[in-house]
């Protein structure tokens, strides 16, 4: 499970780098940019979650002990 966490994450880094690349700089909040950063903004949410997971499973297995 722990691998497929650390799988996952990796592929969220590659969408927000790969939609960083899609991204207008110099008109960055026009109507061209939108998918692109609604793309960075939930890949960064998935990220987050996922990181919490990671969290919550080590809190869990030293409470086993």
């Amino acid at each position: 499970m722990k691998i497929f966490i650390y799988i996952l994450m990796m592929l969220a880094l590659v969408v927000i780098v790969y939609n960083l690349t899609l991204l207008d700089y110099s008109n960055l909040f026009s109507e061209a940019n939108s998918l692109a950063l609604i793309g960075i903004l939930s890949a960064a949410c998935v990220l987050v979650l996922l990181s919490i997971l990671l969290t919550s499973k080590a809190i869990a297995k030293k409470e086993e002990r």
